[in-house]
């Protein structure tokens, strides 16, 4: 009676996967704030700590660098630590986005939005 419909229990099995995969989404976009990554310049001497999410949350400079000639390699320093921790913030979450596409079945490289 239902031959047409072919394999309706695979869709219902999708369906099912569809909505596992949207929860764990929302868990992972949760997680990412308290994920941390840490970004460096000038070998350690400046530190940005940033939120998976890319949001900055701490700076550490080394004193030795404070002189007072050197405001702009100082300035350059922060930067280039900020910059390094966001990359590491997408990094880290493009990582943990790849891991649950492969534990839910799908390919490693499927880009899925955040």
């Amino acid at each position: 009676m239902f031959k047409g419909l072919g394999n309706l229990g695979d869709m219902a099995g999708m369906m099912k996967k569809a909505q596992q995969m949207q929860t764990r989404m929302a868990e992972l976009q949760d997680n990412l704030h308290s994920m941390t990554v840490t970004g460096e310049s000038g070998a350690g001497l400046v530190k940005a700590t940033a939120s998976a999410k890319g949001e900055l949350k701490g700076l550490n400079i080394d004193p030795s660098i404070f002189n007072g000639d050197d405001k702009e390699v100082v300035e350059d320093l922060i930067l280039a630590a900020i910059k390094d921790a966001q990359q590491r913030a997408t990094q880290k979450a493009e990582d943990e986005m790849s891991k649950l596409t492969e534990e839910m079945g799908l390919p490693k490289d499927m880009k899925l939005p955040f």
